[in-house]
């Protein structure tokens, strides 16, 4: 008995570390043309509303539990699409930040720190939730983790806005939609 509980718990963590292995290799940048223009704006209120708990209890109050199961996993598959693209706009703002070291100018290097930082967080969180979200597709009722991922994008929203202004005045930048 013991034996197998120990096979378990390998499996388990093996599958764990192939899944985590997967998914940070999907949020990297492939090499191509300019850097801004690879940013793929995120609709932050549609993403707000399919991370709210509240919308969740709200269709599982109102919805059979087959009906909920079905919706919930369209919802969960709709918050991974975002969550990738926030991962994949996050690595395209690292390379523009790292980019932006250079500057003789302080205050756009302070930015770009700051861009680097949050933005390597949020891809961390955004491999996080990804593992979270395949696990709640097998089981609709677990808790989702998404709502890091959220915060992080609207702070890096702010971060990236600031050091665009910064290095070029004219032109926003902008990594959501409104």
């Amino acid at each position: 008995m013991t034996l197998a509980l120990v096979l378990i718990i390998a499996a388990a963590f093996a599958l764990v570390v192939i899944l985590g292995i997967t998914v940070s290799t999907r949020l990297q940048l492939s090499p191509g043309s300019a850097l801004a223009q690879k940013i793929e704006p995120i609709d932050i209120e549609a993403f707000r509303n399919l991370v709210d708990p509240t919308e969740n209890e709200y269709l599982q109050r109102r919805l059979s539990p087959a009906e909920f199961r079905k919706v919930q996993r369209e919802r969960l598959r709709a918050t991974a699409a975002y969550i990738r693209v926030a991962g994949r706009n996050a690595a395209v703002l690292v390379a523009l930040g790292q980019a932006a070291f250079s500057s003789a100018d302080g205050a756009t290097v302070d930015a770009a720190r700051q861009l680097v930082d949050n933005a390597l967080l949020l891809r961390r969180n955004a491999s996080v939730a990804l593992l979270r979200i395949y696990v709640a597709l097998a089981w609709p009722h677990s808790a989702l983790a998404a709502a890091p991922v959220l915060h992080g994008y609207e702070q890096l929203n702010g971060r990236a806005m600031l050091l665009g202004r910064l290095q070029n005045p004219g032109v926003p930048m902008r990594i959501s939609a409104n």
